[in-house]
């Protein structure tokens, strides 16, 4: 079974993994860790973004992030781009990992923009974590020294808290942590 796991930026998905990654019988894959690994180790994916971006789009064989954020955050098209090349390897990497993990109770797919990539289709069930505005504005703050308006602008890019809840199985408020450790021992349970 997999179980797919989103929320908006700063709503606390990795706290919310982390307390997941306890459980023996559960395999954990975080999309974004995976995307990053794969674009800087690909070489599909290093070809098709300097032909989309341009030779800066890589420093030292590295991936240059701030460069890459710079355009996709402010052009919507441009993030289409970057999608459209990242993601397929992605799916292509995860479907590996599922078969991996086979004998596992099921394996928790963790996906900031599961529900925007519609790879929510390969999910059996959906949790969003959920976190009240404010709070999350200001744990990103603290996280990546950003400005509010920034955080903000981030934000636009992904799908609303509501739309997320309404399209998921379960939804953790993550603003108690003890609160969501008994959400997650319960769907846990549930799952298994």
């Amino acid at each position: 079974m997999i179980v797919g796991l989103t929320g908006g930026i700063g709503s606390g998905k990795t706290t919310v993994l982390n307390y997941f990654k306890e459980f023996k019988n559960v395999a954990v894959y975080i999309a974004d860790v995976e995307a990053k690994k794969l674009m800087n180790n690909s070489q599909i994916i290093r070809e098709k973004l300097i032909n989309a971006f341009g030779e800066e789009a890589f420093i030292n064989q590295k991936l240059n992030r701030a460069f890459i954020a710079k355009i996709v955050f402010n052009d919507t098209k441009h993030l289409q781009v970057l999608n459209a090349i990242v993601h397929p390897e992605v799916a292509i990497h995860f479907k590996k990992f599922v078969y991996k993990n086979k004998d596992k109770a099921y394996i928790l797919y963790e996906n900031a923009i599961l529900f925007e990539t519609k790879n929510d289709r390969f999910c059996d069930c959906v949790i969003t974590v959920y976190s009240l505005l404010e709070e999350r504005v200001s744990r990103i703050i603290k996280r990546d020294t950003m400005t509010r308006e920034a955080v903000l602008d981030r934000m636009k890019n992904q799908f609303s808290d509501e739309k997320k809840m309404l399209q998921s199985h379960y939804v953790i408020e993550n603003n108690s942590l003890n609160y969501t450790k008994e959400t997650i021992r319960r769907i846990h349970n549930f799952l298994t």
